[in-house]
């Protein structure tokens, strides 16, 4: 058991005061009611020994790096989402970066799309993955499907540590990673998992 773990990292992806906070500009609806169980993940992750990935959006004041399609949330003058320094690019109350977790930043939705995500987690002796964070459509599918693409063994998507804009919205995406053989445990089952 403890050897799988040490070859699984936990990534938690975009849980930024932007994302989740009820004023927050990019807020996705379920995001704060998973806040706890995103805590009790990362616990459950240490306590196994697992690798904790930080997973955040870092742009420009400028939004130079953001996609095309936001860039119009940076105009000359205002501060954007989730700019590098701002409160809204940190990650919200309860959740800290802890000496042994690694941050990556990202400017797309999948966490591998130009990044070193893939050869750090490799070179770590990284196998297996299991997600949580916002939102489910966007950041945490194509993570998901980037993760199944290049050849993890497992990856993981907790059920309930894990969130959208709607219920629907979470479930019509979880099923849709389910049929390309994601495992989607509850919280719960995942802490009970035991090989």
């Amino acid at each position: 058991m403890a050897d799988k773990w040490k070859h699984t990292a936990l990534l938690v992806i975009d849980m930024q005061h932007d994302f989740v906070d009820v004023d927050g500009p990019m807020l996705v609806s379920g995001g704060k009611a998973i806040v706890p169980n995103v805590i009790k993940a990362v616990q459950i992750a240490r306590q196994r020994g697992m690798l904790v990935v930080w997973v955040v959006r870092e742009h420009d004041p400028l939004g130079r790096d953001v996609e095309l399609f936001r860039r119009h949330l940076y105009p000359a003058g205002k501060v954007g989402p989730t700019v590098k320094g701002q409160f809204g690019a940190e990650l919200v109350d309860g959740l800290v970066i802890q000496e042994g977790d690694y941050k990556l930043v990202k400017t797309r939705f999948s966490a591998f799309f130009a990044t070193h995500l893939d050869s750090f987690l490799k070179g770590a002796g990284i196998d297996s993955l299991a997600v949580t964070g916002v939102q489910t459509p966007n950041c945490i599918r194509q993570t998901v499907f980037d993760g199944v693409a290049l050849d993890y063994k497992s990856v993981t998507v907790v059920l309930d540590a894990t969130a959208a804009a709607t219920p629907e919205v979470h479930a019509a995406n979880i099923l849709d990673m389910k049929n390309i053989g994601v495992a989607t445990p509850t919280l719960q089952e995942w802490c009970e998992f035991d090989a």
